[in-house]
């Protein structure tokens, strides 16, 4: 008998198979390539990206593909608003709004609880509803919009309930203050909080020094790393860095109406005639918004703003029409300071985003990094 060891012939093959190698993203491409060509792919196109297979589902819901768009500066602005119609809140968004891509804004999911009077912060890619009343009780409820996902979950609970209490971030983490009756030791203590992800709690902010701690606050902006926060007699400051408390200086607090929007450290809002203007905090003045009033309506009520992508987004109300629906407007404007230091826009479009029925309004719009 040959010995096949030492005749030259080959051993026989091994009978088992090799394991099948999982699917590529795209076919002859590796995957760390292929991530990185679709990272790239604009936020409104990824509907239609999510529909070419499971694979590609799961890859562009992961946490690692929108860390891979943050690292090559692919993200964008998602806008995000808040509408109310009688006892029930909607929620709806757009990708990333733009001259080219306007469309209509497609809704999200409801919230479990429908809360009267939260507040709202953004935080990374979520958008924290924080507290508001159910069944007239103010709670310490606050639900997680997870944008990448577009679902709710259940965040962590403040040490107070409050309804209509102003919420901001600064150097990721959300400070909330007031909402709440100071009429005991642990509501006065707790009148501001502050929530760290990292450590996951809210966390009491020293708040002795404010001389007067409203319960209702009405509007409130960030500007160079100051909280601003308006109550009805005047308002608060809180620099975060100095951890500091002051009083928000009267000519802002005379000339705040409505929802305010920060654009490159100037806050935009609209006053008693309609007008936009913006507030200069080092030279302490109210300047009108020029250029603008050919282009868009008087705001006199139904009206907020947001910074989408360093540019002013104006969201507001039409006048009800027929049908039982009326329309929700959105315009996109470039802000910029003049050589004579006033301020400028140039409208980049103006459409209608939203239907919604008559008798709706406007809670807040929001824009997530994505």
């Amino acid at each position: 008998m040959t010995d096949q060891t030492t005749s030259g012939n080959p051993p026989p093959a091994a009978s088992s198979s090799l394991p099948p190698q999982p699917p590529l993203l795209i076919p002859n491409l590796p995957d760390d390539v292929a991530l990185q060509c679709i990272a790239r792919v604009p936020r409104s196109y990824h509907r239609s990206l999510l529909l070419v297979s499971k694979l590609w589902r799961s890859t562009i819901r992961s946490p690692h593909f929108f860390a891979i768009r943050s690292l090559i500066r692919s993200t964008q602005q998602s806008l995000y608003l808040n509408i109310r119609h009688n006892s029930s809140f909607k929620w709806y968004y757009h990708p990333n709004p733009n001259p080219t891509d306007k469309g209509i804004l497609s809704p999200l999911p409801p919230i479990p609880i429908q809360p009267v009077g939260s507040a709202y912060a953004v935080l990374g890619h979520k958008i924290y509803l924080i507290g508001g009343s159910i069944n007239d009780i103010p709670s310490t409820s606050v639900w997680v919009l997870d944008c990448r996902v577009n679902k709710w979950e259940i965040g962590p609970k403040m040490r107070v309930g409050r309804e209509f209490a102003a919420a901001a971030t600064v150097n990721e983490k959300i400070y909330v203050m007031g909402g709440c009756l100071v009429d005991n030791r642990t509501r006065s203590i707790n009148w501001a909080e502050v929530y760290d992800p990292t450590v996951g709690v809210w966390c009491p902010l020293p708040s002795s020094s404010v001389e007067a701690k409203d319960k209702w606050m009405h509007a409130n902006a960030v500007i160079d790393g100051k909280i601003y926060a308006m109550a009805d007699r005047g308002g608060v400051v809180y620099d975060v860095a100095e951890m500091e408390w002051g009083r928000v200086p009267k000519r802002l607090d005379m000339g705040w109406r409505g929802r305010a929007a920060v654009v490159d450290g100037v806050l935009y809002c609209y006053d008693y005639l309609g007008k936009i203007r913006g507030y200069d905090v080092e030279k302490d003045v109210w300047k009108e918004l020029r250029g603008v009033e050919k282009g868009l309506p008087k705001f006199l009520c139904g009206a907020t703003m947001v910074d989408l992508d360093g540019r002013l987004c104006v969201v507001w109300e039409c006048k009800e029409g027929g049908g039982g629906e009326k329309a929700i407007m959105c315009a996109e404007i470039e802000v910029y300071t003049n050589e004579d230091g006033g301020l400028s826009g140039s409208i980049l479009w103006v459409d209608v985003v939203l239907s919604v029925p008559v008798g709706s309004s406007i809670l807040h719009c929001m824009a997530v990094s994505l």
